[in-house]
């Protein structure tokens, strides 16, 4: 067999395997040969036919390979010849060795079984003797044996009457060292004996005990109602009662009533949570000792499990018990959160409840405690994103509250200033709530844990509800109502600032392009999966949803800050055409004070749009010298050469060259798309003032005075608002219709000569040099 399992060379391989084909009596493998008789490789198995492998080797090969293969098979001949002479030695060999083997087995195995034989007499020889001497020494001490024995009961016996003497002096010490435990264990222990002989022989034994016991019933009572003592101390000295067979039943009232009042010292409080979060943190830099809150707990987890002991029927005023006092918990938590708490001050106190909760689960698992601490966990943690947010839309308020304090204040760039402190509030705001519910998710604790999916859902939500809550708060600070619409000219919209209103445009397209890509690339990062509110609410976070509502809000607020503008614009334009009496106006002197005013608010407004809005690309729209394509119908009659004719007939017939100029002339478009860039706002309120202004020209009469007054007006208006706006064409288009207007609705539209119209200029911007040299 050791031969066997040592490996083969090939050559032995291959002589094993010719042997085995050779002997082989398998008729599957005669089968399998008669199969390939027919081919050349068929020499080798059993039903082998030579003269057909000799007529295919004749066909298949000629001469040459014929000698090849003669050759071939001598040589094979040859070597088989030799293996199996080799292999026939080496099993001769083989057979001569174990022969000579069986011959020594048999001559040794024939001489030890004489020797075994005179061995096993020995051995019983030998067990007969010690079995004697054993009966011998038996015999021999059987009456001291039994002498001994009942030596040994009377000892027993007499210490057991020696305990029930000394018994009362035992209890005695024990209620001086208030060993009470020892005290009930002694008596129980003597309690048969008193039954049985308590009345004859140990009667004063019994009375003296008795008299022990009644004191420490009543020392155990005081203990059971001692405010001083712990809860542990209580519920064994109730135990200790109960064994003396003192009726606690009577008891269980009062003692739950210690229980519900230690309830009140265990609980989490609001004032308390810092000092206990730092005893915690210290502890566990140390020597990961227990805090004094948790030893209480413990203490408070073994006296319900006593008093489950003492009243087994108590377990469902146990768990009431339990699930309060974890409710006070989370009643704390959640003043804390009202009143702003870190994440690693809630994620330690959420660490505090749960260890509470398995200390009292150990004991008391009927009650549940860690799924009405998860269900009390999603609410702690939902009232704490809600306050997170809270927070942070409170700090965005008071950062555009700064608007309306600096309004009229000494600094240069309020409104920049407030919108960049808007903009660092929001997107560093976001991703501090980011990082906080991160650290959530990052903890070990098995409580997050099992909440993971939650909180995952529940930021998503957040951050949908939040941006909806900030885009209806940055919607009530415009002055607009729930539906959207302007609330127009009430007072309630008027104490808006347009600045603001500007800032909240600019803030929208902010929180557009830059606060909701990052806060969703962040929750892709870190915040994906969730899935608890089910696929048939869809996603939790709909970023494209928010960048729409955003996107809209911002176009309302630029809109309204323009019709803010404009409409302070129009009131002040509104006065100056419905005071005076325009059929009796006098001679113009110098421009009118309006011009001013009207470029004051211009003012006013490049000032506010300089601090919010970029420049954008200048895209000035000038007159072409060629054509009139891009230049008023209406300007023909202001040309210098028109204007020096002084008599009505011929202004009269400008204007019909005017209407008939009209059919020849490419229209001008007034009022394209308005986008966020300086110049976009400042030419669309320009625009539309210059409208309002025409509208109030056509609905008044002028004399020839009048109408050169507004003329003198509209020239002096022409250079600096071509310098502001970045559509002059469009300006000039107005501003040709507003004088085309007044000559329409004059009686005698007769123009002043270039001459007196340069004269009243030049005068005009000489004072104005005067009053503002700086800025001139």
């Amino acid at each position: 067999m050791a031969l066997d399992d040592v490996p083969l060379d090939d050559k032995a391989k291959r002589m094993r395997d010719l042997l085995s084909s050779f002997y082989s009596t398998d008729p599957t493998m005669s089968a399998n040969g008669s199969s390939k008789h027919g081919t050349l490789d068929a020499i080798n198995t059993v039903s082998f036919d030579p003269d057909h492998y000799m007529n295919l080797l004749v066909e298949n090969s000629n001469l040459e390979g014929l000698l090849q293969r003669h050759v071939e098979m001598a040589a094979e001949i040859k070597n088989l010849d030799t293996d199996l002479q080799m292999l026939v030695y080496e099993n001769y060999n083989k057979f001569i060795s174990a022969t000579d083997t069986i011959k020594r087995m048999k001559n040794n195995i024939v001489g030890m079984e004489a020797n075994i034989e005179q061995l096993l007499d020995k051995v019983s020889r030998e067990i007969k003797s010690v079995q004697s001497r054993s009966d011998g020494v038996n015999t021999s001490l059987f009456e001291k044996r039994e002498h001994i024995e009942k030596l040994h009961r009377t000892r027993t016996l007499l210490r057991k009457v020696q305990f029930i003497y000394d018994l009362p002096a035992r209890l005695g010490k024990c209620i001086k060292s208030e060993a009470y435990a020892d005290a009930v264990r002694f008596y129980i222990g003597a309690m048969p004996i008193f039954k049985a002989y308590g009345d004859s022989s140990f009667q004063d034994c019994k009375k003296a005990s008795e008299e022990a016991v009644a004191i420490i019933i009543s020392n155990l009572q005081g203990k059971l109602f001692s405010d001083s003592e712990s809860i542990q101390a209580r519920a064994e000295a109730a135990v200790l009662l109960k064994q003396l067979d003192f009726p606690v039943d009577s008891l269980k009232a009062k003692l739950l009533e210690k229980l519900e009042q230690s309830i009140a010292d265990l609980q989490l409080k609001s004032d308390d949570i810092t000092n206990v979060l730092a005893e915690v943190k210290d502890l566990s830099k140390q020597e990961n000792s227990p805090s004094e809150h948790e030893a209480s707990v413990r203490e408070f987890s073994k006296a319900i499990q006593a008093y489950r002991v003492i009243f087994p029927d108590s377990e469902m005023q146990l768990i009431q018990l339990s699930q309060d006092l974890i409710r006070r918990h989370f009643e704390a938590v959640e003043r804390c959160v009202k009143k702003r708490i870190n994440s690693a001050d809630f994620l330690d106190v959420l660490r505090i409840i749960w260890t509470d909760v398995l200390l009292i689960d150990e004991v008391l698992h009927e009650a549940a405690l860690p799924n009405y601490c998860l269900e009390a966990g999603q609410v702690a943690i939902k009232q704490y994103l809600t306050s997170t947010f809270s927070l942070l839309l409170h700090e965005i308020s008071a950062c555009l509250s700064k608007v309306h304090n600096v309004q009229g204040g000494v600094e240069e760039h309020p409104l920049q200033e407030a919108l960049e402190a808007s903009k660092k509030a929001l997107l560093q705001g976001c991703m501090e709530v980011l990082m906080d519910f991160h650290q959530l998710l990052d903890t070990t604790l098995e409580l997050l844990v099992k909440l993971r999916n939650f909180i995952i859902d529940l930021v998503q939500e957040g951050f949908q509800d939040f941006f909806r809550t900030l885009e209806y708060h940055f919607v009530s600070l415009s002055g607009r109502n729930n539906s959207g619409q302007h609330q127009g000219l009430t007072e309630g919209a008027d104490k808006v600032l347009p600045g603001l209103v500007l800032v909240l445009a600019q803030l929208s397209v902010f929180t557009e392009q830059t606060a909701v890509p990052r806060v969703t690339e962040e929750i892709a990062s870190s915040f994906s999966g969730g899935g608890i509110r089910g696929y048939e609410n869809g996603p939790a976070f709909v970023p494209g949803e928010i960048c729409r509502m955003f996107r809209s809000a911002g176009e309302k607020f630029l809109n309204q800050y323009v019709n803010m503008r404009t409409r302070r614009i129009s009131i002040l334009l509104r006065k100056r055409f419905t005071t005076p009496n325009w059929v009796k106006h006098k001679e113009p002197r110098e421009v009118h004070m309006f011009v001013d005013l009207f470029l004051q608010e211009l003012g006013a407004i490049a000032t506010e749009v300089k601090q919010i809005l970029p420049r954008g690309v200048l895209r000035r729209h000038h007159r072409s010298d060629s054509n009139g394509s891009t230049t008023s119908s209406r300007s023909n009659p202001l040309r210098d050469d028109k204007l020096s004719r002084s008599n009505t007939q011929r202004a009269r017939s400008q204007l019909l060259e005017t209407h008939l100029a009209k059919l020849f002339k490419q229209k001008v478009e007034i009022f394209t798309k308005m986008e966020y860039t300086q110049e976009s706002v400042i030419t669309t309120i320009v625009k539309l003032c210059l409208k309002s202004l025409q509208e109030y020209v056509r609905l008044q009469t002028f004399n020839r005075s009048g109408f050169q007054q507004i003329q003198l007006d509209i020239q002096f208006l022409r250079t600096p608002l071509k310098e502001t706006v970045e559509d002059e064409a469009a300006v000039d288009f107005l501003l040709d219709e507003v004088i085309v207007g007044t000559s329409e609705r004059c009686l005698d539209p007769i123009p002043l000569e270039p001459s007196i119209l340069d004269k009243l200029m030049q005068a005009k911007l000489a004072k104005t040099k005067e009053r503002n040299p700086v800025s001139t």
